[in-house]
Formats: C-alpha cells, structure tokens, sequence
C-alpha cells in the first residue's frame, strides 16, 4: 500500500512520536498549522471518517479517549480535533487522522 500514514505505523518512515499502543498512534505534524499540531491516526488503515463502520468505530473511540487523556497529561486544556473528508475538504492523506491543534488562534486550520 502506498500510504504515508501505513508507512510511518509500519516504522518504514520516521515520525516524532507522543503515543502509541496497539491501536493508534500519535505523533507530531511536520507542516504545523498551529503551535502544537498532532495528528491520531488508527493503525488500521481507514480512509477517513467516511469509511468508519460498526466493525471499526471501537478504534475511533480509543482514539478518542487518548485525546483526552494526552491533552490533560500534558496541560493542555485548550484544542481543537479536526478530521478532513476528500481532497476538496483538505484531506491530503488518505488516511483517517484527527489533527489536534492548540496555541493561539491563527494558521489554515486553526
């Protein structure tokens, strides 16, 4: 598969880690749009919240709960979660992956 995402949790790409278990994986953005700029992506490959079913929603949960658990560890109180759907929305990898963003308002995205 050729996706930047499958290849950085296949440990064929370098990322800046921040979380990872056996289900997910969090990991700074190289492009930030913000002052912190994460990105959660699930470590089965889905290709955006399009594509989440019954049999995959348990993974967007956790991904969820580990938002929250990372963001209050590491102080941060204040934070957006963004998902993009197709490329006319801003989804560059076709992937699914939350961007979490926090710092003072500005940037594309935040």
């Amino acid at each position: 598969m050729d996706c930047v995402f499958c290849k950085i949790v296949a440990g064929e790409l370098p990322s800046t880690k921040l979380y990872e278990d056996d289900q997910m994986l969090v990991f700074q953005d190289i492009a930030p749009a913000a002052p912190l700029h994460y990105l959660a992506i699930p470590k089965t490959h889905i290709p955006g919240v399009d594509g989440i079913t019954a049999d995959n929603s348990a993974v967007i949960a956790h991904i969820f709960e580990k938002i929250a658990a990372l963001t209050a560890e590491r102080g941060i109180s204040d934070y957006r979660v963004v998902s993009n759907v197709g490329e006319q929305a801003g989804q560059t990898v076709r992937h699914l992956h939350f961007h979490i963003l926090s710092g003072p308002k500005g940037g594309p995205m935040y």
